[in-house]
């Protein structure tokens, strides 16, 4: 389910989120960012994983989906860094 933003978020991606730096083995989970003009797959939406490396501007997420782990290659506006 799409999550509409509060009124000071709209517009503009925020150069925070953006810039975020993550260390390998942060927990982390997805979050569409709706006013990136790039796709995200909504079946993504929500899962939790745990950061394997960096690629370029972009995070490799190790996350479980059913009994797989899967990998995927995640720009930081889509990632939220999970408390603990």
């Amino acid at each position: 389910m799409k999550k509409r933003k509060k009124v000071r978020e709209k517009g503009k991606i925020s150069l925070r989120k953006t810039f975020q730096e993550l260390k390998k083995g942060d927990r982390v989970t997805f979050v569409q960012d709706l006013s990136s003009k790039r796709s995200f797959p909504k079946l993504f939406q929500g899962l939790t994983g745990v950061v394997e490396g960096k690629r370029g501007r972009a995070y490799i997420v190790k996350f479980l989906n059913g009994k797989t782990h899967k990998k995927i290659i995640v720009r930081p506006i889509h990632l939220k860094k999970l408390k603990g």
